[in-house]
């Protein structure tokens, strides 16, 4: 990717890496926010609307927090792929390459777990 020697590339590609986050746990909450909508103005009796709002709800909450998932483990692949291209130079002795990723990789987790929850709080 570059033959600058300078270990910013490396510090660069990980600001990436967590901004990518950032993006995946907003997506993540608002999906679940959006899912728990549906079920607010079911239990305030508000759904006198042909369209079922608890089903819209849940559904475009799950793509939301799908979405968030995929994001984190995609981000992963790109941040591994920009690792790869790294020159030995680019990367401080000593530095801990796995930081990042793991982080993301725990949101990517917790968007399933969160999307496993609603599923089965949804069919109850």
């Amino acid at each position: 990717m570059s033959a600058l020697n300078d270990p910013r590339v490396l510090f660069a590609s990980e600001r990436t890496l967590l901004a990518w986050n950032r993006t995946s746990v907003s997506l993540m909450a608002f999906g679940f926010v959006v899912e728990r909508f549906g079920l607010f103005l079911e239990v305030i009796g508000k759904s006198g609307v042909v369209f079922h709002q608890r089903e819209a709800s849940f559904y475009l909450g799950a793509i939301f927090l799908t979405l968030s998932s995929l994001i984190s483990f995609f981000s992963i692949l790109q941040y591994r792929t920009v690792i790869a291209s790294l020159q030995p130079a680019e990367i401080p002795p000593g530095y801990r390459l796995w930081g990042a990723a793991v982080v993301n990789g725990t949101v990517g987790v917790l968007a399933l777990i969160i999307l496993i929850y609603m599923v089965y709080g949804f069919r109850a």
